[in-house]
């Protein structure tokens, strides 16, 4: 398997990737002039009075240019001799992470809201989080590096490496960059290892589901779960909001971090932002509530071995349903 850390695998991505944000930076606001007036008549033709289109493209520029910013500042880290500073590296992630939600807010009209911050007191813990939107990265550093003041390891998909920020900072700092189709138990090694690191001010971070729920696949994935294990369907079935989580790579952190307590986090608003498609439906209407929510539940209640999966599922119902109970009152 290739070395996405080498040298030759990161050259080959940002030689593109880099070009291609700087040029869609320039292109989206020199031509802002044209497209803005024209989406504008668009969304209110369709009837849209908020605008989804021209709010989305909105952030998009945002997006490009903070983006932009964050290469070129850690760009400046490399060229002071401070690229391997963790510190330096994890305040570039807290000023990355609190200026795009300051774009979304300004755009969208997003204010997210952080609940039971002091979950993340010391730190010492692995955060096991719901999985909803494209946002979700963004919404967790925001609220864990942002507003908890700790500094934390997290367990990504792969193909976020092409996200340039998050390709050169996410690899100075000790994350890991999961490849989903793999099988290989170096993958659970490698989680074990980042979860070693865990500690006073350090938490590991995982999205638990694996992907982005909606109900199309949470069927899947409850019928793909009864075909090896009925009595776990069954328990997971009555799951409306949230996908089954996949244990494993939740157990290795734990395992990796063996004295950590754990915290659960959820959190609502960002539903529906899983495609281009569910962004303006939900742009179009009136926002819900933006909450981001944790709860830090003690080690010693956590069970080890093959106790904790059973254990994590408990955990998940419970999540779901407060989930639920969020979004109908919302």
């Amino acid at each position: 398997m290739p070395d996405h850390r080498s040298v030759r695998a990161r050259l080959r991505r940002r030689i593109v990737s880099v070009p291609a944000l700087v040029l869609a930076a320039c292109t989206i606001t020199l031509t802002a002039p044209l497209w803005a007036p024209v989406v504008v008549v668009i969304d209110l033709a369709r009837g849209r009075r908020r605008l989804p289109v021209a709010r989305l493209l909105s952030f998009g520029v945002c997006w490009t240019w903070l983006e932009t910013a964050g290469v070129a500042r850690a760009f400046g880290l490399w060229i002071t001799g401070r690229a391997r500073d963790e510190r330096a590296n994890y305040d570039l992630m807290r000023w990355w992470a609190d200026a795009l939600m300051r774009a979304l807010e300004l755009t969208i009209g997003i204010e997210p809201r952080v609940e039971g911050v002091d979950a993340l007191d010391g730190g010492d813990a692995v955060v096991i989080s719901r999985h909803a939107s494209l946002a979700d990265s963004l919404l967790s550093a925001w609220a864990i590096r942002g507003r908890g003041d700790v500094w934390p390891r997290y367990v990504l998909k792969r193909e976020l490496l092409y996200d340039p920020c998050l390709d050169i900072v996410g690899l100075r700092v000790p994350n890991h960059f999961l490849d989903r189709a793999s099988g290989d138990d170096a993958e659970l090694d490698a989680l074990r290892e980042l979860a070693a690191g865990v500690g006073p001010g350090v938490v590991a971070v995982i999205f638990a589901e694996g992907t982005r729920a909606n109900d199309t696949k949470r069927t899947r994935a409850l019928a793909r779960i009864a075909e090896r294990d009925a009595e776990r369907a069954e328990r997971l079935g009555p799951l409306r909001r949230l996908l089954p989580p996949r244990p494993a790579g939740s157990r290795a952190l734990v395992e990796g971090a063996p004295a950590a307590d754990l915290v659960l986090a959820w959190h609502t608003g960002f539903d529906g932002l899983d495609s281009f498609g569910g962004m303006l439906r939900l742009l179009a209407r009136p926002l819900p509530p933006v909450r981001f929510v944790m709860r830090r539940v003690p080690r010693a209640e956590v069970p080890a071995g093959d106790g904790f999966d059973r254990w994590l599922d408990e955990q998940w119902l419970r999540m779901d349903a407060e989930v639920d109970a969020a979004l109908r009152s919302s």
